[in-house]
């Protein structure tokens, strides 16, 4: 039941049967249209809320991932972040997909071998603009 248009609360209508047929259908459309609209926006909000879960989730194994890459290679965050990018790029594989497979590695899983020539290569470019 419509109970407010336009912040108008139609209950204080004493009958809905004075208001004319064309205002009824006019009526249920706008509310049709506003609970339209407050429907899109929450499942906007939804998915929204679902990519902040999986970006936070995703983001602990890329830090992680940084961390080990900073061990290995006694660089910056910001250098392990542009080598684990650099790889993701050039492998064509998520980054939060090279992450995890790099943080495996801790339980004794072997990096993919694509991964590990791509890890190769991008420090080497790291050392040669180093030297630069």
């Amino acid at each position: 039941m419509i109970h407010a248009v336009d912040g108008v609360d139609v209950r204080e209508w004493r009958d809905l049967d004075d208001v004319l047929p064309e205002d009824q259908l006019l009526l249920t459309a706008v509310a049709s249209a506003r609970d339209t609209a407050l429907a899109a926006e929450v499942l906007e909000l939804r998915a929204i809320n679902e990519q902040l879960k999986r970006a936070l989730g995703s983001r602990a194994v890329i830090d992680q991932a940084r961390g080990m890459v900073m061990a290995l290679t006694p660089c910056s965050s910001a250098r392990a972040w542009d080598l684990l990018v650099d790889v993701s790029q050039h492998c064509n594989v998520k980054l939060r997909d090279v992450a995890a497979a790099l943080v495996a590695t801790a339980k004794g899983e072997a990096l993919p071998e694509q991964l590990q020539r791509e890890l190769r290569r991008a420090l080497r470019r790291a050392h040669a603009a180093d030297r630069r």
